[in-house]
């Protein structure tokens, strides 16, 4: 935990590639201190099909998923260093966007709990 699932247009991957991504990511999400680390998932999903509006535009949305506890300034400060980093890779790519997802403390599992 956390979790950063960036969705995008095939096509954003042309220009970056994903390792590139996923590290650019974890870096601008680190760099709040937020988070451990060694902690910070990132992963990647491109679509081939997609609408934004009435037409196929290039996007990246990013949704954060994390422990809740954060304040408010926390996460803006969050959204704005994903989101500058994002602008700055892919500064023709007009919608970029993240959502912030707050996870309840201990009813989340994963393999390592049994």
């Amino acid at each position: 935990m956390p979790h950063f699932v960036v969705d995008c247009s095939e096509n954003v991957l042309l220009s970056q590639d994903g390792d590139t991504i996923t590290e650019r990511v974890h870096i601008a999400a680190s760099s709040t201190e937020l988070f451990s680390e060694s902690n910070i998932q990132v992963r990647v999903n491109a679509f081939q099909h997609h609408r934004i509006g009435n037409k196929k535009e290039d996007f990246i949305q990013v949704f954060a998923h994390i422990l809740e506890g954060r304040t408010t300034e926390q996460k803006v400060r969050l959204s704005k260093s994903v989101i500058a980093t994002l602008s700055e890779m892919f500064p023709d790519v007009a919608t970029i966007g993240i959502d912030i997802i707050d996870l309840e403390k201990g009813t989340g599992f994963n393999k390592t709990m049994f």
